[in-house]
Formats: structure tokens, sequence, C-alpha cells
């Protein structure tokens, strides 16, 4: 159900995380690389493509990670500031505005088949200037699967807990179904596929701790 909603401020990665940035993380920490990289490098010529094949607690090391090596409070942004990334303050259905446009995002009707770099579809970007917020993979986010509406204070955002994730923003292999803003699904923690990836978020003040 709609429903209002205030969040304080909050900065959102552009788009999701990439190959290379994830290399970094795997290279520094001794991190497990994807089962899609070989001899622990990603795909070749997919340098700037979204990490897929990593589950929740992957995506939590690499927060934990930046935050470390950056001074920055990075983490995986909840379900309710990756909706308001993605749609605005005007209730959208998609990033770019209420009518599908395919030519806007990789999902299966585009028939790619694949992931694709991520600025790929600058024409698809939500009012923020958000990238890939339909399409191209689902992003996992810290939040529980637990029914709308939304409350932070009801245990969803419980980092402690080992039950299903919501992920967000459809894939390359979703129809426009899943690419809409609205849209939710949820993984096991330790599911590990081909259509799912992340972003971060970091909370102001947006200065180094250190």
């Amino acid at each position: 159900p709609q429903h209002r909603l205030y969040l304080p401020d909050y900065y959102l990665a552009k788009t999701p995380v990439t190959n290379a940035q994830y290399e970094a993380f795997v290279r520094a920490a001794g991190h497990r690389a994807p089962d899609n990289w070989a001899n622990g490098k990603p795909p070749q010529g997919k340098e700037n493509h979204p990490v897929v094949n990593v589950d929740w607690n992957d995506a939590l090391a690499f927060c934990h990670w930046a935050s470390d090596v950056s001074g920055y409070d990075v983490q995986l942004p909840s379900e309710a500031e990756w909706e308001k990334g993605a749609r605005g303050a005007d209730g959208r259905i998609y990033p770019w505005g209420d009518d599908w446009d395919a030519a806007r995002c990789n999902t299966s009707e585009s028939g790619v088949g694949a992931t694709t770099p991520v600025a790929r579809y600058p024409q698809g970007a939500s009012p923020y200037g958000l990238l890939d917020m339909a399409g191209n993979v689902w992003e996992w986010t810290r939040s529980l699967y637990q029914p709308y509406p939304y409350d932070p204070q009801d245990g969803r955002e419980n980092l402690e807990a080992s039950d299903t994730r919501m992920v967000r923003g459809g894939s390359w292999a979703s129809d426009q179904r899943g690419a809409r803003c609205a849209c939710r699904y949820g993984y096991a923690p330790d599911d590990r596929f081909s259509i799912l990836g992340f972003r971060v978020v970091v909370a102001p003040p947006i200065s180094p701790r250190r």
C-alpha cells in the first residue's frame, strides 16, 4: 500500500557497485571472489558492469571494508531509502516517469540477456540522477522481508537476523513488472545469483570519521 514516510537526508550511490570496485575489496580484504570470476579477476571487458553472484553477507562485508578505508559510514540502503532514490517524491512508477520505455533500462524486453555497463542508460535516471534503479541487477537492501507500511522500528532493520532480505529494482532477466519502483522481492541472505548485485548508501554528515 502507498503511504507517506519521512526519511532523514542520505547519499545513495549513483550506480550499483561495479566489478572493478568489488575487485579492489577482494584484493585488499582477501574476500571470496564471485563464482563467475576467473583467478580472482572479473570477466574481461566487464569491469564497469555491476558485480553479481554476491550474497547479502558479501555486500555487507564490502560496506564494512569501504567504511574502514574511506572513513565514511558506508551501508546497504534500507528498502525505503532505495525506493525514494528510485522514484523521487512524486510516486512515479518508473525512475524516469509513469510510462514504460524499454529503451531506458536493461530488462528482459531489451533482449541483451546479461548485465550491461552501469552508465549505459542515462535516459533512465531517477529524479536524483541515479542510474540502473530499474533493471540490470536486483539490488540487496539491508531490510528484512516484512509487509508494508514500512516501519524502521519494527525490527526489519535488524542486521543480525538470518531471514529473507529485500531486493529492489529488477534485473536483466526481469520484465517491466520487476522494474517498477514499488516492486518488492526477497532472497535468502546466502543466495548468490547472476541477477543479484547491490549499491551503497552514506549517511550525512558527508565527512570522514577520522
